[in-house]
């Protein structure tokens, strides 16, 4: 919570930044956490120590907190999957066993009804999709300041614990399904992907300028709305969340306002990362059912 040293902005700022890990240039001027000041010989790699190291560590800076919460629930997917599969049984199942079956008849069926094409990779690919955004969305119930102030005490002083409140990690599956995409287009259409993009909707040869450049615009809107959707919805839910965290710090009522509004927001939160995790896999298949539709 914001505390007597930090400022309500400090304290939402804090909590939107990630750990990050890059290159700082040689001569570069480190303000350090006790006051000092560190002077590089040369180009060091390392954890940026506040905001402004973030910014100048540049593009190819790494967000470690953001990789690690999502390969970390993704690991755990497959743990806990492979794990209820190899303990199977074909009496009564168990709760966790019955769950997972529901999960993977809804995801089959909602494959069968939105997917017109023949790929034995897109049934698995949504079940994956679906669990894994789930699993990263729910951090998002994480009281805000509980896992940042355990890490803290190991001195690590940002953690981002909800990796769809990343753009990075958004974006990337966005464009690994937009190369799917394009992959599955080339594979199953062949020229007539190229014929997609120049004869339509105006087939005539005149018109080719026109409809490569509105094929193409429609073409990469679809990685960026997948991306961008996802990103800014658990956003702005995480900033709520902050928000309200921040009125603990205001006084008993304010605080017991506060306690109230979490609670009221967390229900209403568990729907918005359910249906952001069914929408980004809805959307996947749509787009490779529309690469695989050879007219």
């Amino acid at each position: 919570m914001a505390g007597a040293t930090q400022t309500t902005t400090e304290y939402i700022q804090h909590h939107l930044t990630n750990l990050v890990f890059g290159k700082l240039p040689a001569g570069y001027q480190r303000h350090l956490p006790d006051g000092s000041v560190e002077v590089l010989e040369r180009d060091t790699w390392t954890l940026a120590h506040d905001a402004a190291e973030v910014a100048d560590m540049g593009f190819w800076a790494i967000h470690v907190d953001s990789l690690a919460w999502s390969v970390g629930l993704g690991v755990f997917f497959l743990w806990l999957f492979r794990r209820v599969a190899k303990r199977a049984t074909t009496g009564v199942p168990g709760l966790l066993q019955n769950a997972v079956e529901w999960l993977v008849e809804f995801v089959d069926g909602t494959v069968k009804d939105s997917f017109h094409g023949r790929n034995p990779l897109v049934a698995p690919m949504a079940l994956t999709i679906f669990v894994w955004v789930f699993l990263m969305n729910l951090m998002d119930l994480v009281p805000v300041d509980l896992v940042p102030w355990l890490l803290s005490l190991a001195g690590v002083h940002y953690q981002k614990i909800v990796p769809t409140t990343d753009v990075n990690i958004t974006m990337g599956m966005a464009v690994t399904v937009f190369i799917l995409m394009i992959y599955y287009s080339v594979k199953v259409k062949g020229f007539g992907f190229v014929k997609e993009l120049t004869l339509h909707p105006f087939n005539h040869w005149v018109f080719i300028p026109v409809n490569l450049f509105m094929e193409v615009v429609a073409l990469l809107a679809r990685p960026f709305s997948l991306g961008l959707r996802l990103f800014g919805n658990m956003y702005a839910g995480e900033m709520i969340f902050i928000l309200i965290a921040a009125l603990y710090s205001a006084g008993f009522l304010f605080a017991v306002f506060g306690g109230f509004l979490q609670l009221a927001w967390a229900i209403f939160h568990i729907l918005v990362i359910t249906l952001q995790a069914f929408i980004f896999m809805v959307l996947t298949v749509v787009y490779l059912s529309m690469a695989h539709e050879d007219h």
